[in-house]
């Protein structure tokens, strides 16, 4: 037998094999987007800039200069990608998890009203989709009021709940937690209703057939075909959730939180700060989904279903 040769173009260009896989096109992505980033810094900052040239009477001013002293400015109107790495840096590595002043402490704080409204939401939104699967009454009178409920802008309902939930002595975490819960429990309780009704019919016929009771067809059935689902509008729903706690920290004018920076930020101008905590806040959904992802997989190979 004869060895079977690899395309030569494989094998003789290395950006290529990058590439063919997802870490090539991320590269390229994310460099495109830090090199948007740094243009759209440097148009946006430099008439403030050249406004600070004029008050010092400095004329002649190389360009290079401009854009240098663009990108370093104490409180852009668009800070650099740079400018904002170094925030993170130094109210996370340099400041105590404790202090008021550590990015750290703000995102446990945001963490804990995610992470119990997410609990909340998943809960309520698995309760009502097997309740709207096993009744045509819940379906045809709780499903339009499901997806009504979504139509209400957050930030006009998050302070109505605030106000009610403190009117009857209830504040602190949970009161963030239900605004969590409200954009959480939606997109699951949208996915496991797909995801209870995708068995086929023919394999519900088979359920009649042994004579397996709705309890019974649910368990070896219906959840098992649902459990796909679920996972994928857990991630929704925990990203919904994290916009939740944080809108949820601004009625209130906490003083914890990455709502709380953020409005910090903007009442002192702070926009380093801002963007921070707003990148923070990215991380911490990235992180989030991709640990449901990991419990995701987990699942699926120990059910036998692994993708």
């Amino acid at each position: 037998m004869t060895d079977i040769a690899l395309p030569a173009s494989r094998t003789a260009n290395p950006f290529a094999g990058l590439m063919a896989g997802t870490t090539g096109p991320v590269i390229v992505v994310v460099l495109a987007i830090l090199a948007i980033w740094y243009i759209a810094a440097v148009s946006l900052n430099a008439k403030f800039q050249i406004e600070i040239y004029e008050r010092a009477n400095q004329v002649d001013v190389p360009f290079s200069q401009l854009v240098t002293d663009t990108l370093a400015q104490e409180r852009p109107v668009l800070p650099a990608p740079h400018q904002v790495i170094a925030e993170m840096w130094d109210t996370t590595v340099n400041k105590k998890i404790t202090s008021k002043r550590s990015l750290v402490y703000h995102t446990g704080i945001t963490l804990s009203s995610t992470l119990l409204g997410f609990l909340i939401g998943t809960t309520l939104g698995i309760l009502l989709a097997v309740g709207i699967v096993h009744s045509r009454v819940l379906d045809k009178s709780m499903m339009p009021w499901v997806i009504s409920s979504q139509t209400i802008p957050i930030l006009a309902i998050a302070p109505m709940i605030i106000v009610v939930l403190n009117a009857v002595g209830i504040s602190g975490l949970l009161p963030k937690a239900m605004i969590s819960t409200y954009l959480s429990f939606f997109p699951v309780t949208v996915g496991m209703v797909k995801g209870l009704r995708s068995p086929e019919v023919i394999h519900m016929d088979l359920m009649h057939t042994y004579s397996a009771t709705r309890w019974q067809a649910f368990w070896k059935l219906r959840l098992p075909y649902a459990v796909p689902y679920l996972f994928t509008s857990m991630k929704i729903g925990m990203a919904a959730s994290l916009v939740g706690a944080i809108v949820g920290e601004l009625p209130t004018g906490a003083v914890a939180g990455l709502g709380a920076r953020l409005l910090a930020g903007s009442y002192y101008g702070q926009t380093v700060q801002i963007w921070s905590a707003l990148l923070m806040a990215a991380l911490l959904a990235g992180a989030l989904v991709a640990l449901i992802g990991v419990i995701e997989k987990q699942t699926l190979k120990y059910m036998g279903m692994d993708r």
